[in-house]
């Protein structure tokens, strides 16, 4: 899970300050390290370590002019996370090529190796984005073509469908030339197009991860590049698309239950809604257990909905009893578990009132390494709760992400080998229930009857993509725990 955007605005407007705006409204999406590409007759970067507000200053904002750009928010989940990894990326051949992507290339290590073979092709980074924007420089410079054309680029994303494989959604700018944009096959990775027009007649344009950044800086006019679909945007203010492959649409539903901001819209799918029924079809779930509590709690800020909604179905109280501190990231894209078991208890605090002498049902949005969900079963017991029952409104995550999640070990998961019972065991609960996938599903579909399939893997265990084998599997799992062991000796 990463955030971009990118904007292609009229001669003699720098496009920096809507970046920047952009980026804070998708921060949530990537702490980790955040980058800028501006356009002005050259590239203008800078990218480093951090939030949004400590990556860049006004110096930053002055020296990154240009009336086209993009930038990134990153949560590495390919790398080592180094600043090295901070996105946008550029090659200068051909023409001058910049990109920032969201997702995860899963045959990266194939395309390292052919491309090093094959173009001499040297590694700079971890990051996986580097494949992508070396493949379509490749696609490019193998037409041999001196003026460049809207066939010319779809062209060079079909040849990045046929080498690239994985789930991105991917945003990036041609030196003098335009603004692109494309997602992969599956559609897995959202993305979304705006259009404004201003007093004057004049057209500018947006692509980004989530609607709320077009609705924040009055993109008003959106669509969604479809699964397969590629954009290019000329420096005219010219829109032209094309459908580059067939597409079979299959958006990842963890989107709507956790990344994504609840005043979103993806793929036409209200985030808030989709969160709202979640929570209404948990209700039954719970009545069936028998099971009585006083008061159900929402874990902040992403189950905040879906607990008020599971609340109001069981005519339940609703309180919100833990209070977050808002200064402090989000535990589940932290690097590591020492950060994330520091971090919650930093990040939130019990009120007393609401805990002291009460049977407690706590609703969360899913429970994954169990880490969290313990820390805060053993925070609400400390506040005096008779009973902790735990809640999670998606299904047992118990198989890897490939497609750019932070949990890619087998091992990592809670709920790997373990049933209901025992889960609640381990973290200290005395009771856990679960959403269905079918009722997950079935909340995403709802809110568009096109959207046939989902990408629900982290889930069951089925890949859409078609490539993901046990040896893939395998060796993405070596990598992610070369990874984790390279990291814990950097810290000492």
């Amino acid at each position: 899970m990463c955030g971009f955007i990118g904007v292609l605005a009229p001669d003699g407007v720098d496009v920096f300050p809507q970046l920047y705006s952009g980026l804070l409204a998708i921060q949530h999406r990537g702490q980790d390290a955040a980058g800028a590409l501006t356009y002005d007759g050259r590239f203008h970067m800078h990218k480093g370590r951090g939030l949004v507000r400590d990556v860049f200053d006004e110096a930053q904002a002055r020296r990154l002019k240009g009336n086209v750009g993009i930038a990134h928010v990153r949560y590495p989940t390919v790398g080592m996370g180094g600043v090295e990894d901070a996105q946008p990326f550029t090659i200068n051949y051909p023409f001058g090529i910049g990109m920032a992507h969201n997702g995860n290339v899963t045959n990266f290590a194939e395309i390292t190796s052919e491309m090093s073979r094959s173009s001499h092709w040297h590694v700079n980074s971890t990051c996986d984005l580097e494949g992508i924007l070396n493949v379509f420089g490749d696609e490019l410079a193998q037409q041999q073509i001196n003026e460049l054309h809207p066939d010319n680029v779809f062209k060079a994303i079909e040849g990045v469908y046929g080498r690239v494989k994985g789930a991105y959604s991917v945003v990036g700018v041609i030196a003098g030339e335009g603004l692109y944009a494309f997602r992969d096959p599956f559609g897995i990775k959202p993305i979304i197009g705006g259009k404004r027009v201003d007093d004057e007649g004049r057209v500018s344009w947006c692509v980004a991860s989530e609607s709320v950044l077009t609705d924040m800086l009055d993109f008003h006019s959106t669509f969604d590049i479809a699964a397969g679909e590629a954009i290019f945007i000329d420096l005219d203010g010219e829109l032209h698309r094309k459908q580059v492959v067939k597409g079979d649409h299959t958006p990842c539903v963890f989107e709507w239950v956790y990344f994504a901001r609840p005043d979103s819209f993806l793929d036409r799918v209200s985030v808030y809604k989709t969160r709202l029924r979640l929570g209404e079809m948990m209700a039954p779930i719970w009545e069936q257990t028998g099971w009585k509590a006083d008061v159900v709690i929402p874990v902040p800020e992403s189950s905040t909905t879906s607990a008020m909604a599971m609340a109001r179905a069981l005519g339940m109280k609703y309180r919100e009893g833990l209070v977050k501190n808002r200064y402090i990231g989000r535990t589940f894209i932290m690097a590591s578990d020492a950060g994330r078991r520091q971090s919650i208890r930093d990040k939130l605090n019990p009120i007393k009132l609401e805990f002291d002498g009460k049977d407690v049902l706590l609703v969360d949005d899913s429970i994954v390494r169990g880490n969290t969900s313990r820390e805060i079963v053993e925070m609400a017991r400390g506040a005096g709760a008779r009973k902790v029952y735990f809640a999670s409104v998606s299904p047992p995550l118990r198989h890897p992400c490939v497609y750019g999640i932070d949990m890619s070990t087998k091992n990592e998961f809670v709920a790997k080998d373990r049933n209901a019972e025992e889960i609640a065991a381990e973290i200290g609960a005395d009771g856990v229930v679960y959403q269905t996938l079918d009722n997950l599903v079935a909340s995403v579909k709802e809110g568009n009857p096109d959207i046939r399939h989902t990408c629900h893997a982290c889930f069951s265990g089925e890949y859409p993509t078609g490539d993901v084998t046990e040896e893939r599997l395998a060796a993405i799992e070596a990598d992610r725990l070369d990874k984790i062991a390279r990291l814990e000796a950097v810290r000492g």
